[in-house]
């Protein structure tokens, strides 16, 4: 029988997922045409490719800190986001894809690992906990998965 504990730390890591609730990370950036990634529909805020990599960027932030008390985050915002609109090189899209991938990997071990109290403020933090952690990442990549599917459809309506 589950406890409470293993039980919440196994719906935490199906919501940073996507799993259930919301598109899954794998399917809102697979087959997303190569020639569209830089691109800004008029009224966009951001082309596909920012939005990947600000997801990568933000949750590589989160699971640093949340392990390494020696992290030091992004300068808020512009750390977080990148400025160019198309990918530097054609391996980058993929490249965000696989660290994207290797830090959720991380981030549900983080979650899963019994020893780290998911209510316990993390000592180098202001009060953050593991659970707000998980918490933030869950609905941090759900809303921008959210716009990199519509910015997809919107792109290839055009096409």
């Amino acid at each position: 029988m589950a406890t409470s504990d293993s039980t919440l730390r196994a719906q935490l890591v199906t919501a940073m997922s996507g799993r259930e609730s919301q598109v899954e990370f794998a399917s809102a950036v697979q087959d997303f045409p190569p020639d569209l990634r830089g691109t800004k529909p008029a009224g966009a805020p951001h082309s596909a490719w920012q939005l990947l990599e600000h997801m990568r960027i933000a949750q590589h932030d989160i699971l640093e800190f949340s392990r390494n008390a020696h992290h030091k985050s992004p300068k808020w915002p512009e750390g977080y986001w990148p400025s160019a609109a198309e990918p530097p090189d054609a391996k980058a899209w993929d490249s965000c894809i696989q660290a994207f991938e290797r830090d959720a990997r991380e981030l549900d071990r983080l979650i899963e690992d019994s020893k780290h109290d998911l209510f316990q403020p993390i000592p180098h933090g202001d009060g953050q906990t593991l659970l707000r952690e998980a918490l933030l990442v869950a609905t941090h990549n759900s809303y921008h998965l959210g716009q990199l599917v519509f910015l997809k459809k919107i792109l290839l309506a055009k096409t």
